[in-house]
């Protein structure tokens, strides 16, 4: 992973720093500097990709779904309410952990997540795979970095550029 930031930051060295030996030498202009990004972070999605695909392999988690955005999921369990939406209050229970196994976050009885759906403040990737639960079911997602925590991770137990698992259960949906 942090091999293909190097190749990336290389990259963008060996095209902007100048030369004092060289007068053909020159930085990129905006849209080469732009193509140039977009080609690294082609190559990182995709090795992300990889990556997901392999421990979905690994864990032999048959029934996983693959969003447009690149969030995996797999939903399970009896449902027993009404299905999320925008504008919804959820309430669960959690675990957050790296695809290594590492625990990172996890919830208890006493410390529930929760959160207003649509309004943010939570994983781009949490926002949007709860949308595809209703109350009482439970899920596995498999989050990117672009949909977690991105390049530099939380400053706290998760590291730049993780993917993260997260593994939960619905409590309560409820209509604000």
């Amino acid at each position: 992973m942090y091999k293909a930031i190097l190749v990336g930051i290389l990259s963008l060295l060996m095209f902007s720093c100048r030369n004092a030996t060289n007068d053909n030498h020159r930085r990129p202009n905006a849209g080469e500097a732009r193509k140039m990004l977009q080609r690294v972070n082609k190559y990182l999605v995709n090795e992300d990709r990889d990556a997901i695909l392999n421990y979905i392999e690994r864990n032999k988690l048959e029934g996983m779904h693959e969003s447009k955005t690149g969030l995996f999921y797999l939903i399970y369990g009896k449902a027993n309410g009404p299905q999320v939406k925008k504008g919804y209050i959820v309430e669960y229970s959690f675990k957050v952990s790296l695809l290594d196994g590492t625990v990172c976050y996890h919830s208890t009885p006493d410390s529930l997540g929760t959160f207003l759906v649509g309004r943010g403040g939570v994983e781009s990737g949490l926002e949007e795979g709860i949308l595809y639960m209703k109350q009482g079911q439970k899920a596995k997602f498999i989050m990117p970095p672009h949909l977690a925590h991105g390049l530099i991770g939380d400053a706290k137990r998760i590291p730049a550029r993780s993917i993260i698992v997260y593994d939960l259960e619905l409590f309560r949906v409820i209509d604000k």
